[in-house]
C-alpha cells in the first residue's frame, strides 16, 4: 500500500510586512523559489526533474503573487521546465491543503515525488488586496450570501471578539497567552531549535523571526487599546467588551516555507530518510461568522478518522491567528498546554498567510524528532469558517 512520507522541510525567517521589514525589497515569486531552492538541496542526489509537482499556498493571489504564483517560483528556482506547479486558496490555510493535496497525490500513484509550499508577502501584497479593484472595495461575498446571514460577514479580529465572548475568555487571560508566545519562541531561538528548519535569504539581514519580542510581558500588552472596536458591531452582537488587540493576535508577515514529501518505498530505494508520513488529513466546513472555531471540530474529525484520541498526541501546532482562537480549542478538546506550540506560535513568529501551514508542519516535525513523540497534529482556523486538521507521524527509519 502507498504512502505519503515527508523527507525534508524548511522555511524562511519570518519576517515583518511593515515598512522597514527585512523582505520588503523581496519579490514574493523570489522570496517562494528561494524555499524551494533550499529545500532540493538538503535533499541528496535529488534533481528537480523528477519532481511531479509543486503544490504551493497562497492567499492573496492578486499582482505580484497572481498568475499561478507557484509556478513562476519553480522557475525562478531554477527548476526545469517540465516540472509543473499549481497555487491553491484555501486562505490561511492554503500551504496545509497543499500538504493534503500532495498526500493524497501519493497515495493514489499520481505522484512519487512532490513539493508542498508557500509564501505570502504581506508587505508587497497587503492583506485585503484581493477584494479591492481600483481602489474600490468589491462585494466579494455577493447577494445570495448576504441573504443567507443578514448583516454580511464580519472581519476575523470580531470573530475572534465572539470568540473571547462565548468562551468567557478575559483580556488578562488572552494577553497571558500571547506573552507566552513570544516566551517559548525566543527561548527556542536561545536554544538553537529553529536552526535546522530554517535558511535565510543570502543578502537578507534576517537570521531570525522579526516579529519576535522578548521582553513582551502582560502588563505591556495591557496598555494596547482595542484593534476592531466599532459601534456597529456592538448594535449587531450585543456587547463585546472588545479584548482583541494587536498584541494577542498575529501580527502582518512575509514568509515562505516547503516540504518534500515520496512514498515510504520510494525514499528506501533512493536512500532518504523518511521522517514522518502524514497519516491522516481533513478538512471541515463551520459557522463563516464565529469563523475561526472551525478547528473545533477539525480536530475530533481528524482523530475519529485516525482512531486516535487526544492523548494520544504528543506535540500540537494550533495556529495563533489570535490568543482566544486557541484557548478556546483548548478549552473544548482538553489538550495538554504544555504540549501546545511548545516553541512558540504565530502571535510570535508571525503569520505569513499562505506559508503557515508549511511553516506549521515543518516546525511540528522538528518538535516530534526532538522531544521523540510520535504523533503530532496541526490545525489552522481560516476565513469563511473552514479548518484544516493533519497528524504526522514519526518515523525511525
Amino acid at each position: 500500500m502507498r504512502d505519503a512520507v515527508i523527507v525534508e522541510a524548511v522555511r524562511t525567517p519570518v519576517g515583518r510586512a511593515k515598512r522597514g521589514g527585512a523582505y520588503l525589497d523581496v519579490h514574493p515569486v523570489d522570496l517562494h523559489a528561494h524555499a524551494l531552492r533550499s529545500l532540493v538541496a538538503r535533499v541528496p542526489g535529488l534533481d528537480p526533474v523528477e519532481i511531479d509537482d509543486v503544490i504551493g499556498g497562497t492567499v492573496a493571489q492578486v499582482g505580484e503573487q497572481s498568475t499561478n504564483t507557484t509556478r513562476l517560483a519553480a522557475l525562478a528556482a531554477g527548476f526545469p521546465e517540465s516540472v509543473p506547479g499549481v497555487t491553491v486558496d484555501r486562505q490561511c490555510g492554503s500551504s496545509q491543503q497543499a500538504l493534503s493535496f500532495a498526500a493524497q497525490g501519493l497515495v493514489a500513484g499520481a505522484y512519487d515525488i512532490v513539493v508542498a509550499s508557500g509564501v505570502e508577502s504581506m508587505s508587497r501584497v497587503p492583506i485585503g488586496s484581493a477584494a479591492v479593484v481600483d481602489g474600490v472595495r468589491t462585494d466579494f461575498a455577493g447577494p445570495a450570501v448576504a441573504a443567507r446571514y443578514p448583516g454580511g460577514l464580519v472581519p476575523q479580529g470580531v470573530a475572534a471578539e465572539l470568540i473571547a465572548r462565548k468562551w468567557g475568555l478575559s483580556r488578562t487571560r488572552l494577553d497571558e497567552y500571547a506573552a507566552t508566545s513570544h516566551q517559548r519562541a525566543a527561548e527556542a531561538w536561545r536554544q538553537g531549535r529553529f536552526a535546522g528548519q530554517v535558511a535565510p535569504l543570502p543578502g537578507v539581514d534576517l537570521a531570525m523571526d522579526e516579529t519576535i519580542r522578548p521582553g513582551t510581558t502582560v502588563a505591556r500588552l495591557a496598555e494596547l487599546p482595542p484593534a476592531f472596536a466599532a459601534e456597529h458591531w456592538t448594535t449587531r452582537f450585543g456587547e463585546l467588551d472588545w479584548k482583541i488587540t494587536a498584541g494577542n493576535s498575529s501580527p502582518l508577515n512575509d514568509g515562505a516555507a516547503a516540504l518534500l514529501l515520496t512514498t515510504g518505498e520510494t525514499a528506501r530505494r533512493r536512500g532518504w530518510r523518511p521522517r514522518a508520513r502524514v497519516h491522516t488529513a481533513t478538512v471541515v466546513g463551520d459557522d463563516p461568522i464565529m469563523m475561526l472555531t472551525g478547528i473545533i471540530p477539525a480536530t475530533a474529525k481528524v482523530l475519529a478518522r485516525a482512531g486516535l484520541t487526544i492523548g494520544d498526541i504528543d506535540a500540537f501546532e494550533v495556529n495563533e491567528a489570535f490568543s482566544s482562537v486557541v484557548l478556546a480549542w483548548q478549552a473544548e478538546t482538553g489538550a495538554d498546554p504544555a504540549k501546545v506550540n511548545v516553541d512558540g506560535g504565530a502571535i510570535a513568529i508571525g503569520h505569513p498567510l499562505g506559508a503557515s501551514g508549511a511553516r506549521l508542519a515543518t516546525t511540528l516535525l522538528h518538535v516530534l524528532e526532538r522531544t521523540g513523540g510520535r504523533y503530532g497534529l496541526q490545525t489552522m482556523c481560516e476565513a469563511g469558517g473552514t479548518a484544516n486538521a493533519t497528524i504526522i507521524e514519526r518515523l525511525d527509519g
